[in-house]
């Protein structure tokens, strides 16, 4: 199962309808069916951190999510230039 944080759902609705189409099939792909599938252009696990866990690449948008037993928990949906600030601001290290 897929759950939007109240924070990524807000996210979500700012981007534009092209985006969020983009947004929903990569979650669908490779967020239903194997979320801690690590790819060298998609899914990234990031280190040092405790939450987020991984990162979703889909074009110019960074997707931060943590993954549980049945639950995929999306934290954020930023734009590759507020990536950082993001982590800076929210991401909870180890």
């Amino acid at each position: 199962m897929i759950v939007l944080a109240p924070e990524a759902v807000e996210d979500y609705k700012r981007l534009s309808a092209r985006v969020r189409a983009e947004i929903r099939a990569a979650l669908e792909t490779h967020l239903r069916h194997e979320p801690e599938k690590l790819s060298r252009s998609r899914i990234k696990r990031l280190r040092g951190l405790r939450q987020p866990q991984y990162r979703l690449r889909v074009g110019d948008v960074r997707i931060f999510y943590d993954v549980t037993d049945t639950t995929v928990q999306v934290l954020a949906i930023v734009s590759k230039q507020e990536a950082s600030v993001w982590l800076a601001q929210f991401a909870n290290p180890e």
